[in-house]
């Protein structure tokens, strides 16, 4: 059995089976949780970040981070494949834990190489390697130890096309990527970030250097994606997370303020603060 139709029984078993009981496609279930997390802080040396979090991440769900220009949206995501242990001084604190693992994510015992590659990441900018289109994609699973032609071609051509890039780029699979649209690049971006399979996805403002036609086909493309993995993205767009997420987490000074349905934040938010901050008062 070939990559594309394991996936296709994979879709066709989930609509009926969730965690291990059949179900009807058509009847209303609560997602399984992806990622709890509690009692989290996050420390940058001495300065206290990220303040007393708890949240639970769903399976196969968008949730989106949003809030003002320093409020800590980036900064948490950034939590979620360790990035901040890259610098000295930055300190976690509490729990992120990663189901079906059932491990802490944070905790020093664990490796960071393991939760980058359960953890794909794109970020705001565009940043293709200074390499061809194929091998900026083949990246990751040539890491993983992938060395088969076929199967590395088959794995390249399902990302890009999940990606909505493959019609555009598989007669240039070999030029640099460079010569890509920005647009594209980005695109070329989230298919090397799910070429190797991570379980979730975080995209940081992955369209604000885009123009609104980029926009929307990445808007559609992460609607496409939750079909394979849960997703995270920050944006300083709250009619942005109104279109694309399922669960929206309003951030302020590091806390939050509110995480619900997005259809329940944007018709009846709890809160003030998030009222003022989805109606652009703030």
């Amino acid at each position: 059995m070939n990559y594309f139709e394991e996936i296709a029984k994979e879709e066709k078993k989930s609509e009926f089976m969730i965690q291990g009981e059949v179900m009807h496609k058509s009847t209303s279930f609560e997602p399984s949780v992806k990622l709890d997390i509690i009692n989290f802080n996050f420390y940058y040396g001495e300065k206290h970040m990220l303040k007393n979090i708890n949240l639970k991440i769903y399976e196969k769900q968008v949730t989106a981070i949003m809030g003002p220009s320093g409020c800590g949206k980036t900064t948490l995501l950034r939590c979620f494949n360790r990035m901040h242990d890259l610098y000295h001084g930055n300190r976690y604190e509490g729990s992120v834990i990663f189901y079906p693992d059932g491990i802490n994510i944070v905790d020093k015992r664990i490796d960071p190489v393991f939760v980058r590659m359960k953890f794909g990441m794109v970020f705001q900018k565009p940043n293709p390697f200074p390499k061809s289109i194929f091998e900026n994609v083949a990246y990751g699973l040539r890491v993983k130890g992938i060395k088969d032609k076929d199967v590395l071609y088959d794995r390249v051509e399902w990302a890009l096309r999940i990606s909505a890039l493959w019609d555009e780029v598989k007669d240039r699979l070999n030029e640099n990527a460079y010569t890509l649209s920005g647009g594209q690049q980005q695109r070329l971006c989230i298919a090397r970030a799910i070429a190797p399979e991570p379980e979730v996805l975080l995209l940081d403002e992955p369209t604000s250097a885009l123009d609104p036609i980029s926009t929307a086909k990445i808007e559609e493309l992460i609607n496409e994606l939750k079909r394979y993995v849960s997703i995270i993205i920050v944006t300083h767009n709250p009619p942005q997370a109104a279109r694309i997420s399922d669960y929206v987490i309003f951030m302020y000074f590091g806390e939050v303020i509110e995480y619900d349905r997005t259809q329940k934040v944007f018709v009846n938010p709890t809160h003030k603060l998030t009222e003022r901050f989805i109606s652009g008062a703030f």
